[in-house]
């Protein structure tokens, strides 16, 4: 996997991390709400098999009410993909999970895109987080053309 590959795992595991974290309403009474807002985070793009850092870097998501979220990082220059466009879900307690995807672009042109897939798990307070996940990369063709892992530290964004 090349370094662009990796850095782009990095950026959609982190955006769904974000994601992770977005609630719908009616989830408020088992802790499903409590995720829902924007939220600031180190993503560690790491080795599979033994989880040894690859590379780090921030990246920001806002998760909303409904279950969408959408995300930015700074792992990849904008102009080489697109933002994280997300769905999330509250699995019970403090778990929640995600999953984004984004496109890569060779000048103009969709060279392919990655699909990160994490879980997240909430503090008590529900002012900070972590997270594990993978992420499979595509070429134009819809080849997968490789794959990765990542975990994600976020704290909330707020006033």
């Amino acid at each position: 996997m090349n370094r662009i590959q990796i850095k782009s795992l990095g950026m959609v595991l982190l955006a769904m991390v974000f994601a992770a974290g977005l609630v719908n309403a009616q989830g408020t009474r088992d802790g499903g709400g409590r995720l829902e807002g924007t939220w600031d985070a180190q993503v560690n793009i790491t080795n599979c098999q033994t989880g040894d850092v690859i590379a780090t870097f921030a990246s920001i998501a806002s998760f909303m009410t409904g279950g969408t979220s959408i995300g930015s990082t700074s792992g990849i220059p904008q102009s080489a993909r697109t933002p994280e466009h997300g769905v999330w879900r509250h699995d019970g307690g403090n778990i929640y999970s995600f999953r984004f995807n984004s496109l890569t672009l060779n000048q103009t042109v969709i060279s392919g895109w990655s699909i990160v897939e994490h879980q997240v798990i909430l503090n008590a307070t529900a002012d900070a987080y972590t997270s594990y996940g993978t992420a499979k990369f595509y070429n134009a063709s819809g080849v997968q053309v490789g794959s990765g892992c990542s975990t994600a530290v976020g704290t909330r964004f707020g006033f």
